[in-house]
């Protein structure tokens, strides 16, 4: 019997304002790493829900999804993990100031694209920049696109 290989789903949420991109500092294996709110998919919810709660885990935003922007996939060598991200289109609908940030979250930052381009922190994958060039260059899907069962 052969292992069966599973890429680990995650969702990201692309949050942009005023020409910034929302964004977190989290600690990582590698240090101090830059993304965009992102976690795993879990079981039980869509992948709309998914990125709704870790956008709100993560940087105490509510946010509502307006479009998919693509599913991307990446390679993480170090622990032999293939990932499979959805990334999405996201309004900033809320705050919740005293909301405590998920651990290893060390604060959620507005950025420009320069700014992140030229922060000392690195991004934690490359599709990081590759999700803000593919949001600026307007690409969206419907949020239909992946239909839940």
């Amino acid at each position: 019997m052969s292992d069966i290989w599973s890429p680990h789903v995650v969702v990201a949420a692309m949050v942009e304002r005023d020409g910034k991109f929302l964004l977190v500092e989290e600690e990582t294996a590698e240090g101090l790493r830059l993304n965009q709110p992102a976690g795993h998919w879990e079981r039980g919810e869509t992948l709309i829900e998914a990125v709704r709660r870790e956008a709100l885990e993560e940087t105490a935003h509510h946010v509502e999804p307006q479009a998919l922007l693509g599913a991307y996939t990446t390679y993480y060598e170090r622990r032999d993990i293939t990932y499979l991200r959805f990334a999405y289109l996201c309004e900033a609908v809320g705050f919740d100031p005293d909301r405590s940030l998920d651990t290893g979250i060390v604060r959620a930052v507005w950025l420009t694209p320069q700014e992140l381009a030229a922060s000392r922190i690195p991004p934690r994958s490359p599709l990081v920049m590759r999700c803000v060039h593919d949001a600026l260059a307007g690409h969206r899907f419907p949020l239909d696109f992946v239909m839940h069962a």
